[in-house]
């Protein structure tokens, strides 16, 4: 059977699309096809998912309808420099890119007639709650978009956007893991003052977070719609949320997205 899923890379987030793409029987192991340098790692991934690997990128990239690039930024001319020749190729496959700051224009360029499709996964993707932007190149039909869209659906929420606000993705939903995994140690460390045991604080802090975020997504809530449900008044609750503005919370996380932007587009350049 033909090559239809190349990967360039076999790191965390290759594999998590890897796993849950053959979980959904979007593509069969014997349809993929993983170039990765590391003896080990393509060991790992033969045995584990039973799909075929190589240290050859040529040989993935003439995958038939998917070429994933799931490299670091810093290594994609070179990577690039030895796929040399493959626009001659009859079948041109989809090119994903997960590479944070490479533009479309950059993708292109290397990849002269491809379609290409520049999207900005975040790290819950590998549990498979990621929330992932895509943005199609100039040679980019609606069938290739429903197949990316396909693709990354299997780790979690997609949303279209253009090139231009890739930037601002990346400051909210790709820096924003970060953002949470502080809040909820602050509220765990929170816990601990008030005198719970470090455990239950932490489960306590996880949860509480995920379960608002649960509710808000299903019952369509306007945050604030649902602040103003758990704050009686005089009670607990919006004597906590005025400690919070009185220390700038709000403004402090508006100012991380848009300093995590700004540090984006500095990258880009």
């Amino acid at each position: 059977m033909s090559i239809k899923f190349g990967m360039i890379g076999g790191g965390v987030m290759g594999e998590a699309l890897l796993s849950r793409l053959l979980q959904r029987q979007i593509y069969s192991p014997d349809e993929v096809l993983v170039s990765e340098p590391q003896p080990e790692r393509q060991a790992f991934l033969v045995e584990k998912y039973g799909i075929s690997a190589t240290a050859d990128n040529r040989q993935a990239a003439i995958a038939t309808e998917v070429l994933l690039l799931a490299i670091k930024p810093q290594v994609f001319t070179t990577v690039v420099s030895g796929l040399t020749g493959l626009a001659s190729t009859p079948d041109r496959p989809l090119v994903l890119s997960i590479l944070a700051g490479t533009p479309l224009s950059k993708l292109e360029a290397a990849f002269g007639g491809y379609p290409v499709v520049r999207a900005m996964p975040n790290t819950p993707a590998t549990v498979g709650a990621g929330m992932t932007a895509i943005a199609a190149g100039s040679s980019t039909a609606s069938h290739h978009l429903e197949l990316a869209q396909r693709i990354f659906a299997a780790v979690g929420e997609v949303v279209e956007v253009p090139e231009s606000l890739m930037d601002a993705v990346t400051g909210l939903s790709g820096s924003g893991p970060g953002y949470v995994a502080l809040v909820i140690e602050a509220l765990a460390d929170g816990g601990v003052a008030a005198g719970l045991p470090r455990a239950i604080a932490q489960k306590l802090a996880i949860q509480t977070v995920k379960g608002t975020a649960q509710l808000l997504q299903e019952s369509n809530l306007h945050p604030g719609q649902l602040k103003d449900q758990v704050t009686s008044p005089g009670g607990t609750t919006i004597a906590g949320i005025a400690a919070l503005e009185r220390a700038g919370f709000r403004s402090a996380l508006i100012e991380a997205v848009r300093a995590a932007y700004g540090r984006s587009q500095e990258l880009g350049k």
